[in-house]
């Protein structure tokens, strides 16, 4: 089989192997096991970062290299018209060469994807709808576009939309999925926590204003102001870190607040070993591996109620969804949450439980069946 993923993803090229973000390539070397050649179409990049980066796991494999282009700005658009002509052919060329194409959305070369797609109606396809389908959420055009073009069964043929979370009055194209971070043999025990000392939260993914960190950092300060001996750990890169660096110091919590940066994942599953709680109030989620993982250790997660996040968990018995419109009311809970262990330790118990269901080994039997469709 020659399986083509069509991804925005940047990838990168050293010593004969193509690397890209590991959370993506660990999940895309599961599909590979099972295909004898693979084509990419992405844009190449030369600043790589190995503690978030991962190589390919596969004999056969090419990159087609495509300019890096922007839907955002006058200016972005006007480059964009003199770079899709070429995009648009290198898609085409390499669909029509596909055993099987794989689209990663939403992003901008998921939309060409989806577009050139409907030329080959008889070619079996998956796309992989990373981000949050919530037909009610409040999204950019294109993201509408696309999920637009992949629920028509018209436009879109011989297509499993896999998406996260349960939908009610969806097209026949879309297919409930999941994802996973952990193998069945990464089991360990789980740390048991003292919840009457000092409460260790983190904060794990990139430092940009969708991920909203400064509210971690807002939701520490609160606590703290309530007498709660709490610490915050940050783990992740981005724009945002010059505006926390300057919060923590203006607000004197040199002492409360660590950055650390990007991290390889060993030190990253060290700290949910260690850590009472994850905060993650993001504006928007598909289905956040960051939350998944911090519940596979026990680490109950503090979540803004968006996309499959209720789901996950279970609307709040395994773990809190906060309201970021009020943080004092978030405060307030956890305070109370604190002085019943018990409840706690529950709470963390039935995250492990749930998060240890979906692992990466449950992932490929599922993937397996997603690569033998084909439509009647």
């Amino acid at each position: 089989m020659n399986f083509l993923i069509i991804t925005h993803a940047f990838h990168y090229e050293l010593e004969g192997k193509y690397y890209a973000y590991a959370p993506y390539v660990q999940e895309m070397n599961l599909w590979l096991k099972h295909v004898d050649q693979v084509e990419i179409v992405a844009p190449l990049s030369t600043s790589l970062d190995k503690h978030i980066s991962l190589a390919y796991a596969h004999h056969n494999i090419s990159i087609l290299k495509v300019p890096v282009f922007s839907l955002v700005g006058y200016k972005e658009k006007l480059l964009c018209l003199f770079k899709l002509p070429k995009i648009l052919w290198t898609i085409f060329k390499a669909m029509k060469q596909a055993d099987h194409i794989h689209l990663r959305c939403p992003g901008n070369m998921g939309l060409l994807g989806c577009l050139v797609q409907m030329l080959f109606p008889k070619t079996p396809k998956t796309a992989k709808y990373a981000g949050n389908w919530d037909p009610k959420s409040r999204q950019p055009w294109s993201y509408k576009l696309q999920k637009w073009i992949l629920s028509n069964t018209v436009l879109t043929r011989n297509m499993q939309v896999l998406v996260y979370g349960e939908w009610p009055e969806q097209s026949r194209n879309l297919t409930s999925f999941f994802t996973a971070s952990y193998f069945d043999y990464e089991k360990e025990p789980v740390n048991t926590r003292d919840y009457s000392r000092h409460i260790h939260f983190c904060f794990v993914g990139s430092l940009v204003k969708g991920k909203q960190p400064l509210m971690a950092l807002e939701l520490i300060e609160k606590l703290r102001q309530n007498g709660m001996d709490a610490l915050l750990h940050i783990y992740g890169e981005g724009p945002e870190r010059q505006h926390l660096e300057s919060r923590i110091k203006d607000s004197e919590l040199e002492d409360s607040v660590f950055l650390y940066g990007n991290q390889p994942k060993a030190k990253v599953k060290a700290a949910l070993q260690e850590c009472h709680f994850l905060i993650l109030a993001s504006r928007s989620e598909g289905w956040p591996k960051a939350v998944a993982e911090a519940m596979f250790w026990g680490c109950i997660p503090i979540v803004t109620p968006i996309s499959c996040l209720p789901w996950m968990l279970d609307d709040g018995k395994r773990g809190v969804l906060m309201d970021d419109n009020n943080l004092d009311e978030t405060a307030e809970r956890l305070i109370h949450l604190l002085k019943t262990q018990e409840l706690l330790k529950d709470m963390a118990g039935r995250a492990v439980a749930w998060s240890r269901f979906y692992t990466l080994d449950r992932f490929e039997e599922e993937l397996k069946k997603v690569l033998k469709y084909r439509e009647n």
